[in-house]
């Protein structure tokens, strides 16, 4: 058994300016903005989320990256999966955040890489002119579909070489989180050339003094892995939608087939908390595979991003609920030997998915955090 299974919560960079969104959105875009134009659907639809005490923060400022550490720290959260967004030897954007936590003598909280490996595109559908990309808008009259903002390039070995200069940079700073003596490096899309990457930075982490690397990919179900690596569910995703049972999949590959769209007139698509957590439990408990870690939720509502039409919003959660499912799964961990939860998420804000104390609920899902942890410590 475990004892020591961490948390680390997923965490948005999204929150500071970059010339970049300032062209693809307009002038100050970070996420906050489509936070703050949020507006309910439905009867008793808790939005917009407002931040505790207006806290709309600039996480190009030290004092606010330290602040979220502080706050991390002090209600359990071990550490921070920090999304990545390297495009290509051009292009490495929102960097902000990580390299504070990188360098400040004041933040202890451990701090992983998850590596957005894919296109930027256009696809938030609640973004005025989402339509097309200024970025190409020569040609965007007769496009259909998001469009391609930023182009993603892995490259050959002189590339692959280039991207791990920078990570390195984090990798030998004390708070980045190294799985015995490996840097941990989470990466959302698998292939076999990215396989061919991580062989490569494997043996530059060794010529390091590391004992290679830890790379942890999202699962899917239909890949197969390196059996070297490990994988992560991303949750509420895996637990809700991802998944479905085999007659929705037939169903599904039925409709393909007929070119049939079933979300087109769906405005809403609505989730019970308690099911998507049950299922969730369900198959943690089943699925004992060693190099998989569990993913937890604390919330989803992606309504802010994706507007009326396809957003999908989950209902009759509270922080009680939160508490008594997160003993679960955390106990479930620990009898696997399992060394993390994945949690979703610190500050999706755009998803409503966020530990951050807001106006409505304060503390309370904090609280329900650290009572979750002191609980399945107790009984250990």
């Amino acid at each position: 058994m475990n004892k020591n299974t961490k948390i680390f919560a997923m965490y948005l960079p999204q929150f500071h300016c970059i010339p970049e969104n300032d062209e693809f959105w307009g002038k100050d875009f970070t996420d906050w903005v489509t936070v703050k134009n949020a507006v309910p659907l439905f009867e008793g639809h808790q939005q917009p989320r407002v931040p505790y005490n207006g806290n709309y923060y600039d996480l190009s400022l030290v004092e606010s990256v330290e602040w979220q550490s502080k706050v991390a720290s002090d209600y359990g959260v071990y550490g921070f999966g920090v999304y990545h967004y390297w495009f290509n030897n051009e292009k490495n954007l929102l960097t902000r955040p990580a390299e504070i936590m990188r360098d400040s003598t004041r933040i202890n909280t451990k701090y992983f890489f998850i590596w957005d490996n894919c296109n930027w595109k256009r696809s938030w559908s609640n973004v005025i002119g989402n339509d097309w990309a200024p970025i190409a808008d020569e040609d965007s009259v007769n496009k259909k579909g998001p469009q391609i903002l930023i182009p993603y390039i892995l490259g050959k070995e002189s590339d692959w070489r280039k991207h791990y200069e920078y990570v390195r940079s984090h990798f030998i700073s004390k708070n980045y989180e190294k799985k015995d003596n490996k840097p941990v490096f989470g990466i959302i899309w698998h292939s076999k050339e990215i396989e061919r990457m991580c062989n490569y930075w494997d043996a530059l982490a060794r010529e390091d003094g590391f004992d290679g690397m830890c790379f942890v990919f999202k699962y899917d179900s239909y890949r197969s892995f390196p059996s070297n690596s490990y994988q992560y569910n991303y949750e509420p995703h895996h637990a809700a939608w991802a998944n479905p049972c085999f007659f929705r999949r037939v169903y599904n590959r039925l409709l393909r087939i007929l070119n049939i769209n079933t979300e087109s007139s769906e405005e809403v698509i609505v989730y019970d908390y308690d099911s998507v957590w049950l299922n969730l439990l369900k198959s943690a408990k089943r699925n004992k595979n060693p190099n998989l870690f569990h993913g937890a939720f604390v919330d989803y509502d992606d309504s802010p991003r994706r507007g009326r039409k396809h957003s999908r919003i989950l209902i009759g959660g509270s922080p009680e609920k939160f508490e008594k499912y997160l003993i679960q799964l955390i106990s479930i961990s620990k009898e696997q030997n399992k060394d993390y939860i994945f949690l979703t998420a610190w500050n999706e804000w755009g998803e409503s998915a966020y530990m951050e104390p807001d106006e409505n609920r304060k503390y309370s899902y904090l609280q329900a955090l650290k009572a979750a942890i002191n609980n399945s410590n107790s009984i250990i």
